[in-house]
């Protein structure tokens, strides 16, 4: 997604850093909180989902990148 720099970060970045900032906090059992996302709600769950396929994709392309630089 492209952004004017005048007007700062996105929705979508802003939401990226909050969700990192608070599964960073290494008290949080990640396990525990998989569990109460599966039996909360499917939307909810295939969200999540969509975010890490979304995430693993990108990682997917920044890595070819490097991999494709002659030096």
């Amino acid at each position: 997604m492209i952004r004017n720099r005048r007007l700062g970060k996105s929705e979508a970045e802003r939401v990226a850093e909050r969700i990192g900032k608070l599964i960073n906090d290494l008290t949080l059992d990640l396990d525990q909180v998989g569990i109460y996302v599966a039996r909360d709600n499917l939307i909810t769950y295939n969200r999540l989902i969509e975010i890490a396929e979304a995430a693993e994709y990108e990682r997917e392309i920044i890595s070819g990148r490097q991999h494709d630089t002659l030096f």
